[in-house]
């Protein structure tokens, strides 16, 4: 199976000329943008949760698939990053061309909330690389990637809990995401130390 940087390309070639395909079949405008805003919001959650249960995985059931989901959950991570980078430009995008309708569809609170995810990642992607990761020292490294971790997974669970309420088409990502939890939680029972080093 494809790994490392050669996957990570694959993946934001994928990504992107994904995009390009689903705006080539839109309408344009505010509609094509909040078409982008919810392609990659899916495939963020995706790549997020794969990274996330990683380790995880892998101590439940270690196996070809959970061997390689590990060693690449940097790359994945690094996937879901770019991912949601460009969700994060789509919906900057949104609110400079139909600022009535971004001022409808979100709150203070919202971007608040989103702003902090944002931070998160920002930090968790700087901090993938052996040598940043050095600079901040292995104890601050694990909480940054463990609390970002799961504040990440908190945004995912509020922002698809409130469309899954309207909409039930949303309900099997609300199950992934609690899946990817509940996987989480029985690596907790490690120590620790363990359980923050497959963050």
């Amino acid at each position: 199976m494809l790994e490392g940087w050669p996957l990570l390309g694959l993946l934001a070639s994928g990504l992107v000329l994904g995009l390009l395909a689903a705006l080539a079949t839109s309408s344009g405008g505010s509609d094509g943008i909040r078409l982008v805003i919810r392609i990659t919001a899916r495939t963020s959650l995706v790549l997020f949760c794969l990274a996330f249960t990683a380790s995880a995985l892998f101590q439940a059931c270690p196996n070809i698939w959970t061997r390689w989901q590990r060693r690449n959950r940097r790359y994945l991570g690094l996937s879901f990053a770019l991912s949601h980078g460009l969700h994060g430009f789509a919906i900057i995008a949104l609110a400079s061309t139909a600022p009535t309708l971004f001022k409808q569809l979100s709150s203070t609170g919202t971007l608040i909330s989103g702003g902090l995810a944002y931070l998160f990642i920002l930090a968790m992607a700087a901090t993938s690389f052996d040598r940043t990761a050095a600079m901040i020292g292995p104890k601050a490294w694990r909480w940054l990637h463990l609390c970002g971790a799961y504040y990440i997974w908190l945004s995912f669970m509020v922002t698809f809990g409130k469309r899954a309420v309207m909409d039930p088409l949303y309900w099997p990502f609300i199950t992934v995401l609690i899946a990817a939890f509940a996987v989480r939680l029985c690596l907790r029972r490690k120590p620790l130390n363990a359980a923050m080093a497959g963050s």
